[in-house]
């Protein structure tokens, strides 16, 4: 009688590295891997040597030194005497401020002409064409300097504003001036503050803020407990429960009991001088930047909202119509819901591009972080390296952020298929 053993198993040989097919694709990786980190390090080493050198080796102490510029959009206090690093800060907040902005209503009006450039509407879908490769094959710089350049020309000075039969006047029963200055809009004032809270000895961010952003938060959790609750009831029922009162009081009533308590109310901008003061100021130079990369990137957004449409099934529609729903019904539940899975990977490059295209804001005096770190800062001190380094950190860190974010939303939206 014969018995079957299974053959002796091969021995490891050096060799085998580069001969045997299971091996030599790992050792061309690594040699790979290997003699890029050698040219990295060669790199590192010369640059390094090279300052040496010329008496300039890498040290960020120039951040300590006074600033002596001034910077004027800010959202926390700052004086020309304050720092190099407090210089920088400011102007992260304000890349950081565009940025939020941006695309928030860049995604509103991408959302929005997308759709209309699917209307039957023949002339609404024409005049969206139009705005589309209009906005888009045109360098956003020539539209940020031509949005600053309408703020400036047309409209009126702050002196309009003064007389008493004055050629301006200002807008929502006069809380609100717009001017070739800028807007002047009322701001949040609180007779019951809370005080400041330090953070590292940078800025200070008041105690209001924190408690009225953490009722929201606090809110916004507890409406979204109240409809996964409902969406329970609905699935072991098939009755869904009425709750759009009690989400709308669990986020509205913590935040104006707040408001009350805090004596809340609103700082008018009244015209004194040759100037407007008081309120909050959004200078031309932020409102154009804005719009134009809003106005921008929309067109792109348009795009891909459009093509996320008709990537979903028209069969998807036709069954929706079958089942009584209203056009503006069907969109919203059935169509936008599925094409959301085309949209927002294409929509994170879109954020990502806004972002960094608000780099062009020194062509209209904006300055943000590459004004601030990037600009000045750099040819006030020589560092160029040191600057640009941490530039190139700061939109790396930013960027990665914004696509961290969409990622995690884009798997919370995503169908889940049976």
């Amino acid at each position: 009688m014969t018995t079957l053993s299974d053959a002796p198993k091969e021995s490891f040989r050096l060799s085998m590295l580069i001969y045997d097919s299971r091996y030599r694709s790992l050792t061309i990786q690594f040699v790979a891997l290997l003699g890029f980190m050698l040219v990295v390090a060669w790199l590192v080493s010369n640059t390094l040597q090279n300052l040496e050198a010329l008496g300039k080796p890498i040290d960020f102490g120039f951040f300590s030194e006074p600033a002596s510029y001034d910077i004027n959009q800010r959202l926390i206090d700052y004086n020309s005497r304050d720092s190099h690093l407090r210089a920088s800060f400011v102007g992260l907040l304000n890349t950081l401020l565009v940025a939020v902005m941006g695309c928030a209503l860049a995604t509103v009006m991408g959302v929005v002409i997308g759709v209309m450039r699917l209307s039957k509407n023949w002339m609404l879908s024409r005049i969206m064409t139009v705005y589309v490769e209009l906005f888009r094959n045109v360098p956003v710089l020539l539209w940020i300097v031509f949005f600053m350049a309408i703020l400036i020309e047309t409209l009126p000075p702050p002196n309009a504003f003064r007389g008493e039969t004055p050629s301006a006047s200002m807008w929502l029963w006069d809380s609100m001036a717009v001017t070739n200055r800028g807007i002047y809009m009322p701001e949040p004032l609180f007779s019951r503050g809370l005080g400041d809270v330090s953070f590292f000895g940078a800025f200070n961010i008041s105690l209001e803020l924190i408690a009225l952003v953490v009722a929201l938060i606090a809110g916004f959790w507890a409406s979204g407990r109240i409809k996964a609750r409902a969406d329970r009831i609905q699935e072991a029922t098939g009755d869904r429960p009425t709750t759009w009162y009690l989400r709308l009081a669990v986020v509205v009533l913590p935040f104006a009991v707040i408001l009350i308590l805090l004596g809340f109310h609103l700082g008018y901008p009244a015209l004194k001088g040759f100037n407007f003061q008081g309120g909050i100021h959004m200078r031309n130079s932020l409102i154009a930047l804005w719009l134009a990369l809003s106005f921008y990137t929309a067109a792109f957004i348009a795009e891909n909202v459009r093509a996320g449409i008709l990537a979903v099934s028209g069969g998807q529609t036709e069954a929706a119509e079958a089942l009584g729903l209203r056009p503006n019904r069907i969109m919203s539940l059935v169509v936008l819901p599925q094409a959301l899975r085309v949209i927002i990977p294409p929509l994170i490059s879109q954020y990502l591009n806004l972002t960094k295209n608000s780099s062009l804001a020194i062509a209209v005096g904006y300055m943000d972080i590459t004004g601030t770190l990037g600009g000045i800062t750099m040819n006030q001190t020589g560092r160029e390296l040191e600057c640009v380094l941490l530039l190139m950190l700061v939109y790396l860190i930013i960027s990665l952020s914004i696509s961290l974010v969409m990622n995690w939303y884009n798997k919370r939206v995503k169908l889940v298929e049976r």
